[in-house]
């Protein structure tokens, strides 16, 4: 059943998420007998990829959680998809590329293919999750094909953010290198009926980027660093007066806590220690005002920021420091200080400080900032590092297929055999998936496989020869099954390529992501 004639024949509403030009320097064996409907969204400016790269440090690689959402069926299996995933065309392959030239030698074993890994992004929640995906040929070898629902939000109609992906990842590595998103192609129906016989993306990626050891900077440099989308982190320790004494007299990032009125004296006491006090924006201002005779100018002194070493120097009252964080930092402070999204599109948190003289007692806690940045360097293109996985379209059911993938969650009987730090492999012969109604899931295909939700976006590889680590990309993990019902996932699935696939794959096949800014 081709796309339009589906169209007519299904409820707009329905169900939301799941589980997880050739151009002439290309030869094909067949040409798509159905004009697709393409959906081409930008993901990620090449200004802001070094960026988007820096985000995924290794913690947030290992903690990001997989993206569920519905992504698991109960269902009886049935003859029904048999008859629906069926060629609109001849059958046709596009031929895959080599990581370098190079051979993984013999080995009884399955040599696990570099160009799979996994793919990261943030949801419209801020949380970080992630799917699997796999590097497959194209012309400017920078192409990545994973679910659709792992790039696409149904919610809210537009894609997810800070999209990135990591072939070869291991166990928090990017041995690779990271590539971050800058383009997803996807067919219409599903970005627009949520239909899960059309749950693939193809994702054009720019230049690997890989991370350059930090090295800790002042805060001058750190700033200048982060203004211009650099990498960076803050680390607030918590130290005895006499380290915080001499870290802010040369000109350190400081402040106090738990100063209380009891605490506060005059700048003539005996012993009197200035410090930097957190306020509101309010206070800041008025003693701003006070200062500099603006009068609570809030316009004029909008974002205003004082070094601290200016602060009791230079007899002046106050200071402010800009921290960037990420949207789920943002969305949670609560603090007194004064959140804004930049021009760049960066999430911001600026704090206020004031003077204050004080007694040492008990109850102050002393706090130095220390500052760290990233340089990244120019891994190039992701074809060229580790090679791309051919493509294939209107093949028969009842092949014999590879899927790989990341699986990580539980089965539904509660036993958890993966972890998701590790790529994992089945192998099987396709067949017809159960019809899932709710996901518009009517010509999908499956192979039988204990894959849990983790898995989503993985490559079906036709073909798939053990010592050139390639094959034929014949599906993405789409939806995971347990078909008889005994609590154990026992099936994954993905949607049967047709003409239509192929369509979108040759679009995308084409495009050319750009150069990284230096």
């Amino acid at each position: 059943m081709n796309s339009r004639a589906k169209r007519l024949a299904l409820p707009l509403g329905g169900a939301l998420a799941a589980a997880s030009l050739i151009g002439t320097s290309l030869t094909t064996t067949a040409q798509a007998s159905v004009d697709p409907d393409v959906k081409s969204t930008a993901l990620t400016p090449s200004g802001n990829a070094k960026a988007i790269a820096g985000y995924w440090t290794a913690s947030k690689l290992k903690s990001a959680k997989t993206y569920l959402s519905d992504s698991t069926v109960s269902a009886k299996l049935n003859k029904t998809g048999a008859a629906r995933a069926a060629a609109d065309g001849k059958p046709g392959v596009v031929a895959p590329t080599g990581e370098g030239g190079k051979t993984a030698g013999r080995s009884r074993n399955v040599n696990l293919p570099i160009t799979v890994g996994k793919v990261f992004f943030v949801d419209h929640k801020g949380q970080e999750r992630w799917c699997s995906g796999t590097s497959v040929q194209s012309k400017f070898r920078n192409l990545v094909a994973t679910a659709g629902h792992c790039v696409y939000d149904t919610d809210t109609n537009k894609p997810f953010g800070n999209f990135v992906f990591i072939p070869g990842y291991y166990q928090g590595k990017a041995p690779w290198g990271v590539y971050v998103g800058a383009k997803v192609n996807t067919h219409d129906d599903f970005t627009v009926y949520e239909d899960y016989d059309y749950d693939y993306a193809f994702v054009n990626v720019y230049n690997g980027i890989r991370q350059q050891p930090e090295r800790e900077v002042d805060y001058k440099t750190f700033k200048a660093h982060m203004d211009k989308g650099g990498v960076g982190r803050e680390s607030a320790t918590n130290v005895d007066f006499a380290t915080y004494d001499k870290w802010t007299q040369k000109g350190g990032l400081g402040k106090v806590e738990n100063v209380s009125t009891e605490d506060e004296v005059g700048p003539q006491y005996k012993g009197a220690l200035a410090v930097a006090a957190e306020t509101d924006r309010g206070t800041w201002e008025k003693v701003a005002g006070e200062v500099y005779g603006l009068k609570n100018d809030k316009v004029t002194l909008k974002d205003k920021e004082l070094p601290q070493s200016e602060w009791p120097k230079a007899g002046s009252k106050l200071g402010t420091r800009v921290e960037h964080v990420t949207k789920s930092e943002y969305d949670a402070y609560k603090g007194p200080g004064y959140r804004r999204i930049d021009d760049k599109g960066n999430y911001t948190i600026t704090y206020y400080f004031v003077v204050k003289y004080i007694k040492k007692t008990a109850s102050v806690k002393y706090v130095i900032y220390r500052h760290y940045i990233s340089t990244v360097a120019d891994a190039g293109r992701l074809g060229d590092n580790v090679g791309g996985q051919g493509f294939s379209w209107n093949q028969k059911l009842g092949k014999k297929v590879f899927t790989f993938g990341y699986p990580t969650s539980a089965h539904l009987d509660g036993d958890k055999p993966y972890s998701g730090h590790t790529q994992k492999w089945c192998y099987g012969k396709t067949a017809a998936a159960p019809v899932v109604p709710g996901y518009k899931a009517e010509e999908h295909q499956a192979i039988k496989c204990a894959f849990t939700p983790g898995a989503s976006g993985g490559p079906f590889l036709l073909q798939y020869k053990n010592s050139k680590r390639t094959g034929y990309l014949n599906g993405v993990v789409s939806l995971t099954i347990d078909s008889d019902k005994n609590g154990r996932y026992d099936r994954v699935t993905t949607p049967y390529f047709n003409g239509d696939t192929y369509g979108i794959y040759r679009h995308a096949a084409n495009l050319w992501t750009g150069k990284l800014p230096s």
